[in-house]
């Protein structure tokens, strides 16, 4: 598995990393697909304090216990629970990310995060107060680096500007090139990585994807889907499997460093990994593919 430098930082993570949040609450099971992507030489563990409750990033905690030197390891703040209340609030004070970030190192078993992301972010945030927390932690020993996930431009555009970020954890595949327009060229400017999650588009952008189609996905029609997904099978039959093809497609551009598709079983794992070490595509096969879908275009949030 190759690995990237993460924006400008030390951090060197694996084209692929493991999006933890579907790997579920069988703690047996889920261990099993952790130590299998780390014996694979997947180094790079994607979690959040939101995932099931924290229960996400207990059993990743625990998972790596006794292998901690072999992860790099990431969780998100942001989605605060208040005791009484139904649901979750947005709180990105500063007040809250190191109460926050007390709780992610507990459940986590571990003394450092090696990235902490805002797990959204809006312009109505105080950013300074925010940015000012996640220095802090920084220079504290208790986070290496930082980042953003998020999709809104203009919150990204205000985190490249002012603050000392190394990543943005966004949204890109096939099906949503959105990052395309203005993320990846402001990021690629900033020495800032890309972390592309949902390449798989929720298992549509694979052999079997053909029956996830039967409703609308972003600006897709389920008719649109459907005969997008049959053009790429097609496309790929002869050369490599549409899985291949959907995980290379984000790790073409420069700016990203990594992929995060999730993976419920072992065999879906095993599956993404013969994937993501196929060879990169060409460019013929990188023009094909844009030739059969949409470009996509931020509409909000601009």
């Amino acid at each position: 598995m190759n690995t990237n430098r993460l924006g400008q930082s030390d951090l060197y993570v694996s084209a692929m990393g493991l999006g933890c949040m579907t790997l579920g609450t069988d703690e047996a099971k889920a261990a099993a697909i952790i130590h299998e992507a780390l014996d694979h030489r997947i180094n790079f563990l994607d979690t959040a304090d939101l995932y099931d409750e924290g229960r996400n990033e207990e059993i990743v905690g625990r998972a790596i216990r006794h292998r901690r030197a072999d992860v790099i390891l990431s969780t998100k703040v942001g989605n605060r629970r208040i005791p009484g209340k139904e649901g979750w609030s947005w709180d990105a004070s500063k007040a809250y990310i190191r109460l926050a970030v007390k709780e992610s190192l507990r459940r986590l078993q571990t003394d450092y995060i090696d990235l902490y992301q805002l797990h959204g972010g809006t312009l109505e945030d105080e950013i300074d107060e925010t940015i000012e927390a996640f220095e802090e932690l920084k220079q504290e020993g208790v986070i290496r680096h930082y980042g953003i996930s998020s999709i809104r431009p203009n919150v990204i555009r205000e985190y490249v500007q002012r603050s000392g970020i190394v990543s943005v954890m966004s949204q890109y595949s096939i099906l949503d090139r959105r990052p395309e327009e203005s993320i990846l060229p402001l990021l690629a400017r900033g020495g800032i990585s890309l972390i592309a999650r949902g390449p798989l588009a929720s298992g549509i952008l694979t052999e079997h994807g053909g029956s996830k189609v039967e409703r609308a996905y972003l600006d897709y029609t389920a008719a649109e889907l459907s005969e997008l997904h049959g053009q790429l099978m097609q496309q790929t039959t002869l050369t490599r499997t549409l899985t291949q093809t959907a995980l290379q497609y984000p790790l073409a551009d420069p700016a990203v460093a990594a992929i995060i598709p999730g993976a419920s079983s072992l065999a879906q794992l095993r599956q993404n990994i013969a994937s993501a070490t196929s060879p990169p595509l060409s460019d013929l096969e990188l023009e094909a593919v844009r030739k059969v879908n949409k470009a996509g275009r931020y509409t909000l949030h601009l």
